[in-house]
């Protein structure tokens, strides 16, 4: 019996100082991973959701060495049906919100940065141009809110979704050299509030850009955003940065990046507006054509030429046979020739025999 305990024991003693070892014995990256997961459960959600948004893939950043880049700014009219799946619903459900709300709380809890709108329109990413401040937001758009701690919360009812009915969206059109590919990507967003002018007149309203938002720093986020884009299919299976990335909106060029800073919308003449616009478009449609136009062009090329060099080859080994054709058949008739004129040779000696003359002499004298 003592001797069974003493084992026991020994067998715990064994067990405890295993796992102790095995405790220590781990890899560095293991231990780092749980000591890390540890000191997360005292951090805030807004640090875990940022943590979790780099889980989410999203399309890849344009690179900066491309060979040809195209940047416009479209205006994107809400109302259209087109980017109605950007709209609604405009109060939020429990499980669905629009874009704009969904950005305004991305940026009340700071968990993507903006940029001031500036008066050229033109966006600026740079850190003097972030804003910080988010009071500063709110009150400048009269935004009711409450704070807290230095933290700020917007009601739902109070966030003004309904009154963001356009978006500034910049796009860039470019052909990447190294994949050998055509795109149009969004890399930047600006939310635009239409605020009535208060004279009562129906249409009559003042456009009030908020903020610039890189698309970048918004996608990991978007990617999470299910919207509905069909009135005839309820579902909603697809995502805000599927929307985007598959230039699924529509809206019309107000401005170009150019070096005169010039902006279409500025055009008073509807009719000149409207040709300027189609222009550009017919641009891009131009260069995206004639890409794969110059590619049709160079494999025909290179298609062509390996028929030709095969054409040349054939011909070559045809006109090598005749000529050695032509050879072999001379000399046959030389030797040919030569055959007959030396038989002939050879018949008058036989001809010259068979008539009376000296031969038969010749044998009379032997007898």
């Amino acid at each position: 019996m003592v001797a069974m305990l003493f084992c026991v024991g020994q067998l715990s003693i064994f067990n405890f100082q295993f796992s102790i070892g095995s405790a220590f014995a781990q890899p560095a990256k293991r231990r780092t991973t749980t000591s890390n997961a540890v000191a997360q459960k005292g951090q805030s959600t807004e640090q875990k959701a940022d943590r979790a948004s780099l889980m989410f893939p999203t399309s890849a950043e344009m690179p900066e060495d491309v060979v040809w880049r195209r940047d416009i700014y479209r205006q994107l009219d809400l109302m259209a049906d087109k980017n109605a799946p950007l709209y609604y619903p405009v109060e939020p459900t429990d499980r669905q919100v629009n874009l704009f709300t969904y950005l305004f709380r991305l940026f009340l809890t700071k968990r993507i940065p903006v940029y001031t709108y500036k008066l050229d329109g033109n966006e600026s990413f740079a850190e003097k141009d972030r804003v910080e401040d988010v009071k500063d937001i709110l009150d400048r758009y009269y935004i009711y809110y409450e704070e807290n701690n230095g933290k700020y919360t917007v009601a739902d009812n109070d966030i003004p979704s309904a009154q963001v009915k356009r978006y500034y969206v910049k796009e860039s059109s470019y052909f990447d050299q190294r994949t050998g590919t055509y795109k149009a990507k969004v890399t930047a967003l600006c939310p635009v509030l239409l605020e009535d002018d208060g004279f009562g007149d129906e249409g009559a309203v003042t456009p009030k850009p908020l903020f610039w938002i890189k698309y970048d720093d918004a996608a990991p986020f978007l990617s999470r955003l299910p919207i509905m884009t069909s009135n005839l299919n309820n579902i909603t299976n697809m995502t805000a940065d599927d929307f985007f990335t598959m230039n699924r909106y529509d809206g019309k060029i107000y401005k170009t990046a150019n070096m005169q800073g010039k902006v279409l919308i500025n055009e008073q003449d509807t009719a000149k507006l409207h040709k300027a616009q189609q222009k550009i478009e017919q641009q891009l449609v131009d260069f995206e054509e004639g890409i794969w136009k110059h590619r049709e062009k160079v494999d025909t090329v290179s298609t062509d030429s390996v028929v030709v060099e095969k054409k040349v080859k054939t011909t070559k080994t045809v006109a090598k046979a005749n000529t050695e054709e032509k050879k072999t058949t001379a000399r046959g008739t030389t030797r040919r020739s030569t055959t007959t004129v030396s038989t002939n040779k050879e018949r008058k000696p036989r001809e010259s025999s068979n008539s009376s003359g000296p031969a038969a002499s010749a044998r009379r004298e032997r007898r």
